[in-house]
């Protein structure tokens, strides 16, 4: 028998205008899906979701992702570390602009990330993300679909 695939939804920061595209997909295909945050984020009802609240605390919401994750499963989220550590599960992880992430690229995109962290540790100003926008909704609503296409049988 196969495993069907479940996603879960890294709560912290994440983006209102993908909640609709979400619970669409959910809808539509029956995705099991699990909502980890340390405050109540929600996306819908739906009898698929499911919501986690964790304890306050950095990193609590991924330490409860990375602890019910399995291979094959789906996490959405924009935390590269976190997206890092679900790699090295086998599961899959996208982030809210579509990027997904892979074994071939997760190392870069950490590499990056920890460098900016350090520039900022150092005294320097650096731009943040630049604002999301309609065009990156329509770009992680492709991805995930294109993703779920591909996955879900």
């Amino acid at each position: 028998m196969q495993k069907t695939m479940t996603l879960y939804i890294d709560g912290d920061a994440f983006v209102n205008m993908l909640k609709p595209i979400i619970l669409k997909q959910i809808e539509k295909l029956h995705i099991s899906t699990y909502v980890v945050a340390n405050k109540k984020i929600d996306i819908g009802k739906s009898q698929y979701v499911h919501y986690i609240i964790v304890d306050a605390g950095a990193d609590e919401a991924d330490h409860k992702i990375v602890e019910m994750v399995q291979e094959s499963d789906l996490v959405i989220t924009a935390d590269i570390p976190l997206a890092d550590r679900i790699i090295t599960k086998n599961a899959h992880a996208i982030d809210h602009r579509g990027e997904l992430y892979s074994k071939d690229n997760i190392k870069q995109h950490l590499a990056m990330r920890n460098l900016m962290e350090n520039i900022r540790e150092m005294g320097e100003t650096t731009k943040g993300p630049k604002p999301y926008t309609q065009k990156d909704a329509q770009m992680f609503a492709n991805a995930l679909n294109a993703f779920l296409q591909k996955h879900i049988k």
